[in-house]
Parts: C-alpha cells; structure tokens; sequence
C-alpha cells in the first residue's frame, strides 16, 4: 500500500482526525396542526385589548351576541366573534371585523391592532402574513375616557 504525502512531505492526518458527519436527525413522529378556531381566538383576544377597539364582529354578529348575553348564554361565541383565520401549514391569513370607539382616530387603532395580533400568534410559533382589519361601525355611547 503507497502512502500519499501532502506538499510539506508529511502523511495526512489520520482517518480519526477527519471531520464526522452529523448523524441524521431522528426522524418526525407525527406532525402539528393548529386549527384556525385557536388563531382566531388569540387574534381575538389580542385585538381586544386595543385602546380604542369597541367591539368585535359585524351587525348580524353582535346581534346574535346580544341575544345570547339576554338569555344567559353570554360566553358563547364571544372568543372569535369578528375574526377568521386562514391556516397553511405554520402560516396564518387573519380578517378582523370590529367597532370603533369615538373620538379615536382609525389608522391608529387598525395598526395598534395589527401590531397586537401579529405580536400574539406569533408568541406561538405561527407566521403571520397579512392581518387585514374592517372598521364596521363606530361606538358613540362609550363611556368616556377616564380623565375626560
């Protein structure tokens, strides 16, 4: 067997010496979906807590929501009421509907709330690539602000 020597003469480093390839990674067992109700519900949560956001949903949803407060089912529906999410794999599509409250101004609340539910959904390994927000009424009766 012939010994190959590098340019100074030498012999190469032995075979222990030489890098080692990484072993594969173990193989997934299962993979993970987040359903678009989860989206929904922290995009929900997150764009409520806005200054200036009033409400949530159009006017069939808030009827339906004041119907159901009258007769004492009052939580349900409310998580995700106003939104729809749109999931692909670790992505997310988010349209909100919501009410304003007065005397705020609109470009300012739709990017604080697009600012929030990106923040949100994000926290939880999702990628968010569009938050498109409605303004569908505004609040005149609000209670007005404190030091008003």
């Amino acid at each position: 067997m012939t010994e190959v020597q590098n340019d100074s003469g030498q012999a190469p480093e032995t075979a222990a010496a030489a890098p080692v390839a990484a072993a594969p990674a173990a193989a997934p067992r299962g993979g993970t979906e987040v359903s678009e109700e989860v989206v929904e519900k922290i995009a929900g949560t997150a764009a409520r807590s806005v200054p200036g956001v009033a409400d949530l949903g159009g006017d069939v949803a808030r009827f339906f929501n004041t119907v159901l407060d009258r007769v004492g089912l009052d939580e349900v529906g409310d998580a995700g009421r106003g939104v729809s999410a749109e999931v692909k794999g670790t992505s997310a599509t988010i349209r909100i509907v919501l009410v304003i409250a007065a005397g705020h101004v609109v470009q300012e609340v739709t990017e604080a709330v697009r600012a929030s539910v990106v923040e949100a959904v994000e926290k939880y390994g999702l990628t968010v690539t569009e938050v498109n927000v409605k303004v569908d009424d505004i609040e005149l009766n609000a209670p007005p602000a404190a030091g008003a």
